[in-house]
């Protein structure tokens, strides 16, 4: 348990460090005013001011901040900094690299760790073509056959065996699926009903398939593995989140710290290559949520920026910062729902 929680703590400080390292490395760049890069949140249980920037470490290790001048207006002492050191004074191409910069940070970070993975334990290639099926599973009796490649489920197209896995679990409502296979040239449609079981509170559903392709190895190929393995894992968030507004999915089966702290647990007793796998998955989800255009996320300042470009002029700061807050405030409700259902599931 302990040895978890260190795991726990040194991936999601790693992810964050990196995520916020973006917006401090850019906002430095552009001679923007930092009060504070925190890697934590709560109480500082360590802090060092260098400069003009105080560096901190804080009790809870889940996210962490980077404190801008002109961020928060309000909070501004506007007699200590000057002007064009602020955020809000900066042009808007050097407030969009410093917003972005944060989650484009852990796609890097993704690419960095994926071409590790290739390099040490191959690259796999991402066809979604049936290399295994589980004997008397539910695609072997429905006619599915290794070697079969998956174009399409429930109509929806298939790129990738990481759109497989995610297909099935939306699209399995106790009824059958439609499978559309391409077997020597001709197509095929086959439905196949998954079994539903309970893996740690959360309901999975499973067809009995083991999709993978050919493993390479060297620079070249684990370039290209990094690379599509990553769009790979920022399309899978994509159609969790349609998923998520059609219904498919539920806020449920999402998963906060408690259900995180879990599956760094299962990763990290099956091996190095899984944890790996692990921080690059959940740096790309952490990019990919914080570019959202909602209010609270980098995303949701960037589409403050798009609206004062189309409209000629900024929108009120402080309106800007309300918007935010009531954003944050609605985003720590959900996470404490989501974070209840973790622990929920546990018993």
């Amino acid at each position: 348990m302990l040895v978890t929680l260190i795991y726990f703590i040194l991936i999601l400080g790693l992810i964050v460090l990196v995520h916020e390292f973006g917006h401090f490395f850019f906002s430095k760049l552009f001679g923007i005013y930092v009060y504070e890069f925190a890697i934590g949140m709560g109480p500082k249980i360590f802090s060092k001011k260098k400069g003009e920037t105080e560096y901190s470490i804080r009790a809870i290790p889940i996210g962490g901040f980077c404190s801008l001048a002109g961020e928060d207006v309000e909070a501004d002492d506007e007699a200590k900094i000057a002007k064009d050191r602020r955020l809000n004074a900066k042009p808007a191409w050097q407030r969009f690299l410093v917003m972005f910069f944060g989650a484009g940070n852990n796609f890097i970070l993704a690419l960095l760790i994926l071409f590790i993975v290739g390099l040490g334990w191959g690259a796999v290639s991402n066809d979604a073509i049936v290399s295994e099926l589980v004997k008397d599973g539910p695609a072997e009796k429905a006619g599915i056959l290794v070697g079969d490649k998956i174009k399409k489920i429930n109509g929806h197209i298939v790129k990738s065996n990481d759109d497989v896995a995610i297909y099935i679990q939306i699209e399995s409502k106790d009824k059958p699926i439609t499978f559309t296979v391409d077997r020597d040239g001709i197509s095929k449609d086959i439905k196949v009903k998954p079994e539903k079981e309970e893996v740690e509170g959360t309901t999975v559903y499973r067809v009995g398939i083991m999709s993978g392709g050919k493993v390479e190895h060297g620079i070249i190929a684990s370039v290209k593995y990094s690379f599509t393995k990553m769009f790979s894992l920022f399309r899978q968030m994509i159609i969790t989140l349609r998923g998520l507004f059609t219904g498919g999915l539920s806020v449920k089966q999402l998963s906060g710290p408690v259900g995180i702290y879990n599956v760094v647990g299962t990763q990290r007793e099956a091996g190095i290559q899984n944890i790996l796998y692990l921080i690059a998955l959940l740096s790309v989800n952490v990019g990919f949520i914080n570019l959202l255009p909602l209010p609270a996320f980098d995303g949701g300042r960037i589409l403050f920026l798009i609206i004062e470009k189309i409209k000629g002029s900024p929108v009120s700061p402080e309106l800007e910062n309300k918007i935010h807050t009531i954003g944050f405030i609605l985003l720590l409700v959900l996470m404490i729902y989501i974070t209840f259902n973790d622990i929920i599931k546990l018993f």
